[in-house]
């Protein structure tokens, strides 16, 4: 069963980076597609950054575009979220998710479970904050 552990997390300042990282273990299959989630209390959790595993598309949300890379590893199996001049606006838990249904990295990230339930990890909390 795929199992998916977050790090990276931290309290940063305004115009600080980090760099989250998201390990996936367990499935005999790799997830086609994963990505980070960010919530906020008494919100959802919305799509920052998708990837495809076989065509290595990614999307990258308005809000992070210019400042968040998202990439694989995929001799270690993980996925990695690199956040530049990172913004108050940034603060909220981040979740890994990964699912095996084929879709564009877009469309993953507002709908990750599109197809099947997405498999989720635990969360990192990310604040950014003087």
């Amino acid at each position: 069963q795929l199992r998916l552990v977050e790090s990276g997390g931290g309290l940063v300042q305004p115009g600080g980076e980090l760099r989250l990282s998201c390990a996936a273990s367990g499935s005999s299959q790799d997830p086609l597609m994963i990505g980070w989630f960010r919530q906020v209390p008494g919100t959802g959790r919305r799509g920052i950054s998708c990837f495809r595993r076989d065509d290595k598309s990614t999307y990258v949300a308005e809000s992070g575009r210019g400042r968040f890379t998202i990439s694989r590893d995929s001799a270690k199996n993980t996925v990695y979220l690199d956040m530049h001049s990172l913004k108050p606006e940034d603060t909220g838990t981040y979740y890994c998710g990964a699912g095996f249904f084929p879709a564009s990295p877009a469309v993953y990230c507002s709908n990750p479970n599109i197809g099947n339930p997405a498999t989720w990890g635990q969360g990192t909390q990310v604040t950014v904050s003087s």
